[in-house]
């Protein structure tokens, strides 16, 4: 039984990764232009809700979401690449409980929602540009503390088209009962957090550092919670405290026009994101000798350099009041 689910996997692996290799590449290649073609950092995609033109819409009050006709048609994508990703976690997790020494780090689980996002991403028209240090992901040795700037659900797999060695995500509890995710999250041993829970962050701060130790990068969004407006929101406390404990870089990575793209009054995203979405890997922060104050000010500073105008905190909000040193 466990040579013949290691066969059906391996050949079904290897197809995903020729597919997942021709998707990067063709990406690539096809997005190379884009990203000095368009300036997206002055740039504004948000739509107007007679622009968006919903069909449907759940909920009352504040709670409302909506979907158009796009928000329909990435719900046809999920559902029919939805069970295969399904699929693929079930066959990683029944091999890995005949072998534990398969995939004592999950990786290849994990590997198996990357290829998802990519897919899924391609096939609604939403593949990011990519730029910055993006050699520095896959060349660099050793673990890193990645942090980066969040607004939409878009922001997870556009994540994992850039970050290809194994790394584990930093994520709410909630995230757990969501289909497909929910399984990723779990099955792949990434760190789930309550933040009304004292003992939860404790935890949260134990495992971090655990993996951070075994060489395995961390994925966090230190601002604890996704933008309503898209623009950039105080961080919480703690997240960095990890970095400098384990003594390991934090590379900042900034996402732009996630929010418009899938704002958070849709269930689904209501445009394509073709020459909108774009990420940007900074090069890393070290934390020896620096305050947690020190670091969230320099992690601020280069996520907003490479964020359209229309992401940065507002001057007169009072909690943003470092945007002032932040934008001289």
């Amino acid at each position: 039984m466990k040579a013949l689910l290691t066969t059906s996997f391996l050949s079904v692996l290897l197809l995903a990764k020729s597919v997942d290799g021709f998707l990067v590449t063709r990406s690539a290649l096809k997005h190379q232009s884009v990203v000095k073609a368009v300036d997206v950092l002055n740039e504004s995609y948000t739509l107007s809700p007679g622009e968006v033109k919903p069909i449907l819409r759940f909920g009352k009050g504040n709670k409302v979401k909506i979907v158009n006709s796009f928000g329909l048609l990435t719900l046809a994508v999920s559902l029919a690449t939805g069970p295969i990703w399904m699929l693929a976690m079930m066959i990683v997790e029944k091999i890995s409980e005949m072998d534990e020494n398969f995939d004592p780090n999950r990786a290849i689980f994990d590997h198996t929602g990357k290829i998802w996002s990519r897919v899924w991403l391609t096939m609604t028209s939403s593949y990011p540009t990519i730029s910055g240090d993006v050699d520095g992901i896959r060349e660099r040795k050793g673990s890193c503390l990645y942090v980066a700037n969040h607004a939409s659900w878009l922001d997870i797999p556009i994540l994992c088209t850039v970050l290809d060695p194994v790394f584990k995500f930093i994520a709410k509890s909630e995230l757990e009962q969501v289909p497909c995710i929910g399984q990723q999250l779990k099955g792949g041993n990434h760190i789930l957090i309550d933040r009304d829970d004292r003992r939860s962050q404790l935890r949260t701060f134990k495992e971090g550092i655990s993996w951070l130790k075994k060489g395995i990068p961390l994925m966090a969004f230190p601002e604890g919670a996704r933008s309503e407006d898209g623009r950039l929101m105080s961080f919480k406390g703690g997240i960095f405290s990890m970095a400098t404990k384990a003594k390991v870089p934090i590379v900042p990575i900034s996402l732009s026009h996630t929010h418009a793209v899938m704002p958070a009054n849709s269930l689904f995203p209501v445009q394509p994101g073709n020459r909108k979405l774009h990420v940007y890997v900074h090069e890393p922060i070290d934390p020896n000798g620096k305050t947690d104050d020190e670091l969230a000010v320099l992690v601020q500073e280069a996520l907003l350099s490479q964020m359209p105008r229309e992401q940065h905190p507002l001057i007169n909000s009072a909690e943003e009041k470092t945007v002032e040193k932040v934008s001289t």
